[in-house]
């Protein structure tokens, strides 16, 4: 498509692209400050012997039940024809679970009420997810991957807010998420109207299986599941690495840390998510954010000093963060139709969810024998074969 036709192309309402982009960040935080903050400290308050391993249970049976209830519902959605009333009452009903978390007191109810509550959190999580894809065009998805970024942001913001001392007692503060959620997701489903897009909702032949080359979708996929895997290693023993560095690098200086990189992603995926849509091409941000990610893993695993590991990670973590907001985005150009968009979005979440279940096992395979530096060298390696993956589809998509 030339940027003459780009032009001429119906575009969505701005306001729909932001009332959208909060609703997402909603998204993030239903689960960001409760699975990182809210569940640790009542997993502790139950044995503190055991919460390392309960967490872990409970880490893999709901990522378990988080994958098939995306693809569920988001089938579900296809099928029934419309978005709204999922979402509305998957926010609803995952709001009143977490609610309910603060009455449970003992271990088994804890572990049915999660996957519960993951089962509820998709089913607003799918069909948001392919709502993008029913009205954002082709010409916007630079855009809307870019406010994207916005929501692992707003995520961990309200897990500090949640936790600042005298805001809300320990009780409340599963309530209070549950308030953000939908203070954040209603207004949209309330007010987005979006305007209509018909050359996207076309279910009369498949959309990219005609348009798209054999095995674009499984590269798109493999390449974001690569960093994906990078991505959750760091979020989970990015603090134990950094005190490995310096035991006086603390817990408050990683939080602050991970939030200034998170806040500097937005407008560098704003940037470059404009800049793709502008030059028509989709995925060399991709291809670069994963490629620069690969470099700061590296200087991670080579860093001599606690300035040089931080830079490290300041590159990776700006790097994965555009990626991983561009990706999702630009993913919605290559599902195969209209009529599966939802069920095959939730084949993509896999990427988010999977990595969770591999990062433990290649984590204790490396970093006991060979330390933390062999674990960034192989992570690098991943984000390295993501780049060539990509590098394929330049002009591809």
């Amino acid at each position: 498509m030339t940027a003459a036709n780009a032009a001429s192309q119906p575009q969505q309402s701005r306001r729909f692209l932001l009332l959208y982009a909060l609703a997402v960040a909603g998204g993030a935080v239903a689960y960001v400050p409760f699975l990182t903050i809210l569940l640790p400290v009542q997993v502790a308050a139950f044995d503190s012997g055991s919460a390392v391993k309960l967490l872990g249970l409970l880490a893999f049976a709901g990522a378990i039940a988080a994958s098939l209830a995306n693809i569920g519902f988001g089938w579900l959605s296809d099928l029934s024809g419309v978005r709204r009333p999922w979402i509305a009452a998957g926010a609803v009903l995952s709001g009143v679970l977490l609610s309910a978390m603060r009455l449970v007191e003992d271990t088994t109810t804890l572990i049915a009420l999660i996957i519960a509550w993951q089962f509820a959190l998709n089913m607003m999580l799918a069909p948001l997810a392919a709502w993008a894809g029913d009205s954002v065009p082709d010409a916007q998805k630079g855009m809307l991957g870019g406010l994207l970024a916005i929501a692992p942001a707003m995520g961990a913001l309200s897990g500090a807010l949640v936790t600042i001392p005298g805001f809300a007692v320990t009780e409340v503060r599963p309530m209070v998420v549950a308030g953000l959620v939908a203070a954040m997701v209603l207004p949209v489903l309330i007010f987005g109207n979006p305007r209509p897009m018909p050359a996207l909702m076309d279910k009369s032949a498949p959309r990219a299986a005609t348009t798209r080359p054999r095995g674009t979708a499984a590269r798109m996929w493999l390449a974001r599941l690569l960093v994906q895997i990078a991505e959750a290693a760091l979020f989970a023993y990015l603090l134990i690495w950094f005190r490995s560095v310096d035991a006086e690098f603390g817990d408050n200086d990683t939080a602050i840390l991970f939030a200034i990189v998170l806040a500097l992603a937005v407008p560098l995926a704003l940037l470059a998510g404009r800049w793709s849509d502008r030059a028509e091409r989709p995925v060399l941000p991709l291809t670069i954010g994963s490629g620069i990610g690969a470099f700061g893993l590296v200087v991670m695993g080579l860093a001599p000093s606690l300035t040089i590991a931080i830079a490290g990670y300041v590159v990776f973590g700006l790097a994965t963060s555009v990626f991983l907001a561009l990706h999702s985005s630009q993913t919605l150009r290559v599902l195969p139709s209209p009529r599966t968009r939802g069920r095959d979005l939730g084949v993509f979440n896999l990427t988010n969810t999977v990595p969770s279940l591999i990062m433990p096992w290649l984590t204790l395979a490396l970093v006991p024998v060979f330390g933390f530096d062999a674990l960034f060298m192989v992570l690098a390696a991943l984000s390295v074969v993501a780049c060539i993956l990509l590098m394929t589809l330049q002009r591809r998509i």
